[in-house]
């Protein structure tokens, strides 16, 4: 694109050159200024009329060079315009080939429906946190704003199955449906339900009201946007003080961002197959940190996550045990019994 510019440019300023000097070239040839432009427009152009005034050998010779190189400008500036419409053509294919190529190759990521203001910074997020994902939006401009970022899209309806197919919906760990509209979410969840089962489904709901249909669509978890931001209303009305505190930390808005402020974070510690804590109870693994965590929740490998769970419970193949601790502490203990840490919090459908 760039030489393409460049050409047409370098034709722009060689026929204005050249228009000048023939002007000048026919004004010391004796023509009048309104003559000299007038024979420089019909000679380039090639209209074919006539001359305006008495011509010389030497001014027709001169004629005959005025028509090759404006003729050679022209033809430079036509070239560069039909090279900049080809090489958009051309590097469009590419890109969608690429991207295309692109979507086939990723599996367990994140397809994000829609591409408003949620879809944005949810992207943004995704993006800081190294996760791959799609942008699926109706909307071209959207879906232009998006690639421009340099995110894989597809543009067209959510809710078609070809389209949801395109996005590699077989191969996706979540899909993110925060479209405005409450009733295309309830069908995209549907779609994407039915189109892979295992799917965790985050799904965004404008109404109360809409949270059961959506979980009988098949939503894992119901985000309301409205009710997130009247809750936080409330909270700066009757907590200000902790609010304030939340908030002193250079705009960093995230939980383990706060806590590790004063060096606790939250973790979640998947217990594999062998490890020694398997068949433990969580009271084992508070006395074994020695005291330098709290187990917080645990999420069963069924799906089912525990809050508070007691001392008491056992710990089977598979479970999440979510804990928050000093930071130099985690990673000693995952080493010293064989845990390790999932990147992002599984979620649970139910929970007791």
């Amino acid at each position: 694109m760039r030489r393409s510019l460049k050409n047409i440019l370098t034709g722009v300023i060689c026929f204005l050159v050249i228009a000048l000097i023939a002007v000048a070239g026919y004004v010391i040839s004796g023509w009048s200024l309104i003559d000299a432009i007038y024979m420089v427009i019909i000679t380039v152009f090639g209209v074919g009329f006539g001359e305006v005034g008495p011509m010389t050998p030497a001014l027709r010779a001169f004629t005959m060079l005025v028509i090759v190189a404006g003729y050679v400008s022209v033809v430079y500036i036509v070239g560069g315009f039909i090279q900049m419409i080809t090489e958009g053509e051309f590097n469009r294919a590419l890109g969608a080939r690429r991207m295309t190529r692109e979507i086939a190759n990723l599996k367990d990521h994140v397809i994000i429906c829609g591409f408003g203001r949620i879809g944005q910074i949810l992207a943004r997020k995704l993006v800081e946190a190294r996760i791959p994902f799609v942008v699926l939006d109706s909307n071209a401009d959207r879906i232009a704003a998006a690639e421009a970022r340099g995110y894989l899209v597809r543009l067209g309806n959510a809710a078609d199955e070809v389209i949801l197919e395109n996005a590699g919906i077989e191969r996706a760990k979540v899909v993110a449906t925060v479209l405005p509209d409450d009733a295309i979410n309830v069908f995209i969840t549907l779609t994407a339900r039915n189109l892979n089962p295992d799917l965790i489904i985050i799904a965004r709901g404008e109404f109360p009201s809409t949270e059961k249909k959506l979980r009988q669509a098949g939503a894992d978890h119901v985000v309301l946007p409205a009710e997130i931001g009247a809750l936080r209303m409330s909270h700066i009305i009757t907590h200000p003080a902790s609010l304030n505190f939340v908030q002193e930390n250079d705009g960093r808005k995230t939980l383990n961002e706060l806590l590790a402020q004063i060096d606790l974070q939250m973790d979640e510690l998947v217990i594999p197959a062998g490890s020694p804590l398997v068949g433990t109870s969580i009271g084992t693994i508070e006395v074994r940190g020695r005291g330098t965590f709290l187990v917080v929740a645990l999420c069963r490998a069924d799906g089912t996550t525990i809050i508070h769970p007691g001392r008491d419970l056992f710990l089977h193949e598979g479970d999440t045990v979510i804990v928050m601790g000093h930071q130099g502490d985690m990673p000693r203990f995952m080493a010293n019994h064989t845990l390790k840490p999932q990147m992002q919090y599984r979620g649970a459908r139910h929970r007791k």
